[in-house]
């Protein structure tokens, strides 16, 4: 296995919580990319996206289905401001590169706040440290496993406010 995949397997185990890596060489870098591999819907993949909140990181999972409304993500972390991080930022900040940051495994602690929507589903897919890996686990060991915190992040239909 890859030290990154390992990274991501090892923070599960530590856990309590196995997971099987399935690595797809098509790649799973986009929701879209990662539904087609995985042969399960769009809402059902996690992307796991890196904010700067109030200077400091933050990481959003949500619903591949769904964009992040800032304002929603701001309030639920309580801080004034938010916005993207840069690849660089948020490869500092989780250790991994965009397109396989994973919900958990990361360099250093990092505030983490689920979407409720990927809770409308028994299983969804979230990355494994690289591209073109993921694993399978049900909504609540994600919550459980990240540490995060669960709110409606979600912009609702009609308001483009950040993309994903």
């Amino acid at each position: 296995m890859h030290p990154n995949v390992d990274r991501v397997a090892a923070a599960a185990r530590d856990a309590g919580l196995e997971i099987a890596v399935e690595r797809f060489p098509e790649g799973t870098r986009t929701a879209e990319d990662a539904a087609r591999a995985v042969g399960c819907e769009v809402a059902q993949i996690v992307k796991s996206l890196v904010f700067i909140a109030d200077d400091r990181p933050v990481l959003a999972l949500v619903s591949g289905a769904n964009r992040v409304d800032l304002g929603r993500l701001a309030a639920a972390l309580d801080v004034a401001a938010v916005r993207r991080a840069s690849a660089d930022e948020a490869r500092a900040a989780t250790g991994f590169a965009i397109g396989g940051v994973p919900p958990f495994g990361h360099a250093m602690a990092v505030s983490v706040v689920m979407d409720a929507d990927l809770h409308d589903h028994e299983v969804v897919w979230a990355a494994a440290g690289l591209p073109d890996a993921v694993f399978a686990i049900d909504p609540a060991s994600l919550a459980r496993v990240s540490g995060a915190r669960v709110a409606a992040l979600a912009e609702d239909a009609g308001g483009a406010v950040a993309p994903a």
